[in-house]
């Protein structure tokens, strides 16, 4: 009989079963699955270790290990009942009732048989078959081996096999998992207008071809990141109620050679079964990438991939209802190949959104949030300019956290606020320690380009000034509201840029006679506003209406490298005197800007060393308190 300790252990044993094969409540368990489908490998697993449990301890009779020398005394006390004897081991019965059997490890021992028919011991040899133990030390691992495998297999899937390489990884969403409709998209009308079109053909294909009209084979989405090219491709789908392929420029290209074109036909054969469907490949510039840009030379598994894909487009016929979306936000360096008409016929601009409808963009991602009564999204749509989609959806948000980490019941307009300022100048350092006289800079400096962008004609009202740390290196920022969207700047809208930049600077030089190395961000920025003027826009009298081109950059992503110069040495130094020359007159302009508000400067200063925080309205009042009659200074020109 098992002892306490087994009974113990046979109880959590048959207790776990139970907990994991017994019934469960429907109501406790969220969308609890049938008996069937919650099957696990551990079932089978428990179930063999309980069998194997009353297996040793109740079917099978309890076996004493004895030592050899205990055997022997066994012989020389008559006790053995039966014997039977193998190579490596004896096992017995003793006389009497109950019957015990031991067993114990033979030893060489040339007397026992004599002992043994002297004793009338009954024994009997073992056989052992060596070729069938040592064909099931093969064969049961192996077999074991291969249900393990068989069982990996299953749980991967049908594409995930060894032999799979060559198979598509695009995810396909059915007609109705594609939940997004153009309802979902918006700030981007003009884009959803010329999609239009692809969903009515492919819900009523027999209009278009009714009148010998083509539908463009493919559509391409140009435009910055962020901005919805991915979400739109989806909205189409969702339109038309149309199997979606989606899949990225990436994934087609592998460490073995020929593996990306084959899955580029098998790409398109899936979509010709599935026909009428959408087939959206992402990021097409990691595919699509120019040929012969290979320094190395060769003909490398990019380039394959890339001519099956032109292949297959251009073998591919509209009529079959497919339509092939990719989308891309450089579109300056795809082959020329891939944008002729046939393949990529029409190019959409997804651009980013304007004032109505980063307002349209907001409406939609606060639909679940609780607005509180003084939100008003056009005010936040137009503190944000130059926002994309991604950028509005992590505005919302960061506003809707930042007001349950202080247990609000409502979203606020200061907690908009806050998130605008936390995602344009990084998060909030309240302790990082900064000296009285640094702090006392900081705050002449930021007082500085505010005054400045009030005093002067062209520049964007001032919002709020802080001198509280943000980001990795910004001591405090002076934010400034647009007052509508901006497409072209004129010439005094620069140079009244220009003023506003080195308004921190000039405020230094004024009360500490000393300057710092606070301004290294204006400075940088002032100078590449000067230089563009110089050699890109023509708004210099001395050199001319001449344009000085500079490489071409990407069309979409910031500049990231210094421009080589195409023009002489002599040209490059007047070049250089006409930037200096911008920049001191902006520089002596704002130095008489700030010595006639002085008064203004020192008492702005003082508010924000108290308070650390200023709105734009207080400064107004100030301004307006002092009322210094310095127009003359706000309209000069160099």
């Amino acid at each position: 009989m098992p002892s306490n300790e087994n009974k113990g252990l046979l109880e959590k044993i048959t207790d776990k079963i139970h907990s994991l094969t017994g019934p469960h409540d429907s109501q406790n368990i969220k969308g609890a699955l049938p008996p069937k489908t919650q099957f696990s490998i551990w079932y089978v697993m428990m179930a063999i270790l309980l069998f194997t449990y009353l297996q040793q301890y109740y079917f099978s009779a309890k076996v004493e290990t004895i030592p050899y020398s205990q055997f022997k005394q066994y012989i020389a006390e008559g006790k053995l009942a039966k014997l039977i004897i193998s190579p490596d081991s004896i096992n017995g019965t003793l006389e009497g009732k109950p019957v015990k059997e031991f067993t114990t490890v033979r030893v060489d021992d040339p007397d026992l048989v004599k002992e043994l028919d002297e004793r009338k011991v009954s024994y009997s040899g073992r056989y052992e078959n060596k070729f069938l133990s040592s064909l099931l030390s093969w064969v049961l691992p192996l077999g074991i081996f291969f249900l393990i495998w068989r069982f990996a297999m299953k749980k991967m899937g049908p594409g995930m096999g060894v032999m799979s390489f060559s198979k598509s990884k695009a995810k396909i969403f059915a007609e109705n998992e594609t939940k997004v409709t153009f309802m979902d998209v918006a700030g981007i009308d003009e884009a959803k207008d010329e999609l239009r079109e692809v969903v009515e053909f492919l819900s009523t294909p027999e209009k278009a071809q009714k009148l010998g009209g083509r539908i463009p084979k493919g559509v391409l989405l140009v435009g910055p990141p962020g901005t919805g090219k991915t979400l739109l491709a989806r909205a189409v789908a969702g339109e038309a109620r149309v199997p979606f392929f989606s899949i990225s420029g990436s994934e087609f290209v592998e460490m073995f050679v020929g593996v990306g074109a084959a899955r580029v036909r098998d790409l398109f054969s899936q979509a010709a079964h599935q026909a009428p469907c959408i087939i959206f490949i992402d990021e097409l510039d990691a595919l699509g990438k120019a040929r012969g840009m290979n320094v190395m030379g060769g003909h490398d598994e990019r380039e394959q991939t890339l001519n099956q894909l032109l292949v297959e487009m251009d073998g591919f016929e509209t009529n079959k209802g497919v339509i092939i979306m990719a989308a891309t936000n450089r579109p300056e360096i795809l082959d020329p190949a891939l944008l002729r008409p046939g393949r990529f016929d029409r190019q959409v601009l997804v651009d980013r959104p304007d004032i109505n409808g980063r307002e349209a963009i907001l409406k939609i991602h606060s639909k679940n949030v609780l607005l509180g009564p003084n939100v008003d999204l056009r005010i936040i749509a137009g503190r944000t300019p130059g926002f994309v989609g991604a950028d509005l959806a992590n505005i919302i948000n960061e506003a809707a956290l930042l007001a349950a980490r202080n247990n609000k019941e409502i979203v606020e307009l200061a907690d908009f606020d806050e998130a605008i300022d936390r995602v344009v100048a990084g998060l909030q350092k309240k302790n990082r320690v900064i000296n009285a006289k640094e702090k006392e800079i900081v705050a002449f400096h930021e007082s500085g380009h505010a005054i400045v962008a009030e005093s002067v004609e062209h520049a964007d009202p001032v919002h709020k000034i802080s001198i509280i740390p943000r980001g990795i290196a910004a001591l405090g920022y002076t934010q400034q509201q647009p007052t509508e969207d901006r497409y072209l700047m004129t010439r005094s809208e620069l140079l009244d840029r220009l003023a506003v930049l080195l308004g921190g600077r000039v405020a230094e030089e004024l009360v500490f006679q000393e300057i710092s190395t606070g301004a290294q961000n204006d400075l940088q920025r002032a100078s590449d506003i000067a230089r563009s003027m110089v050699t890109e826009y023509g708004m210099s009298d001395r050199l001319g209406l001449v344009s000085y081109e500079r490489p071409r950059q990407p069309m979409f992503l910031p500049e990231s490298y210094s421009p080589g110069k195409n023009y002489s040495e002599a040209k490059a130094a007047q070049i250089d005197d006409e930037v200096t020359r911008f920049i001191e007159e902006a520089h002596q302009r704002v130095r008489k800007i700030l010595s006639a508000r002085r008064t203004v400067l020192d008492d702005l200063a003082h508010l924000l060393s108290e308070k650390e925080s200023v709105q734009g309205e207080e400064l107004r009042k100030m301004l307006s308190a002092a009322a210094p009659a310095m127009a003359a200074f706000s309209s000069g020109q160099p």
